[in-house]
């Protein structure tokens, strides 16, 4: 069932569906993390329902921004969303393969490139009977070694890949950056509170940069009581408005 719901920032509203893919909080932090870039043209793989380029349309001043993502509905609500906040100048959606993206743009026309790619390899867990949610979680149409090829390809020299994934994934998310020539630049975990080991990792890379990583403060999501901590708010720029 389709529903629209209000991003309480901006005035910005997403159309989601509520048997399908809807967007958690490593969307909203990898948003947050990517704002700092200047960007001219930034596109977001794996995009799902559009809400990290919904949310950069409103932290950033970058012009021009695509939405790729694979499958027809997510990218149909992505469109809908795009319409609904009158972003058609700004926000271009794209349903393909970002496999395919040599056929769809010049190489290295990008300043950003951010992903929300599916954490999961796909014989690693049990795949879940909903389609659309299969192929979001689990590296079935994509791997990770697609995605960053993908953003290797699309980024400029000096370009930025930032990126959400689970913290057991990082090595592989490092030798698959080295090998297509996105140096590590900026890692930070995120934990659900303060007692418990991180679940999320953002990592920012570098296309054709120097050697040197940075650890970035980690985030906790709840605090003690379970309430979101200041950090939480903070990013999500709570009541913020135009």
């Amino acid at each position: 069932m389709r529903r629209i719901d209000d991003l309480q920032y901006k005035g910005l509203k997403i159309v989601q569906d509520s048997d399908g893919f809807c967007f958690g909080v490593d969307a909203v932090l990898l948003a947050n993390m990517a704002k700092k870039a200047r960007s001219l043209k930034t596109i977001d793989l794996c995009s799902g329902n559009g809400i990290v380029a919904l949310l950069l349309s409103g932290k950033t001043d970058t012009p021009k921004i695509y939405a790729l993502e694979l499958q027809k509905e997510a990218a149909s609500l992505a469109k809908q969303s795009v319409e609904l906040n009158g972003l058609e100048g700004r926000i271009d959606v794209i349903c393909d393969d970002l496999k395919n993206v040599e056929n769809i743009f010049e190489r290295g026309s990008f300043d950003v490139v951010t992903c929300n790619p599916p954490y999961v390899k796909n014989t690693c867990a049990i795949t879940n009977d909903n389609d659309a949610l299969r192929l979001a979680r689990h590296e079935i149409a994509c791997t990770l070694e697609d995605v960053i090829k993908a953003a290797a390809y699309l980024l400029k020299p000096g370009g930025k890949l930032f990126m959400v994934h689970r913290p057991e994934r990082l090595c592989d998310i490092f030798c698959a950056m080295r090998e297509h020539k996105i140096e590590p630049k900026y890692m930070q975990m995120v934990h659900p509170c303060a007692s418990k080991k991180p679940n999320i990792v953002l990592v920012e890379g570098a296309y054709m940069g120097g050697r040197e990583l940075k650890m970035l403060e980690p985030i906790y999501v709840y605090d003690e009581n379970g309430n979101y901590t200041k950090q939480i708010d903070e990013i999500y720029e709570r009541g913020c408005e135009a």
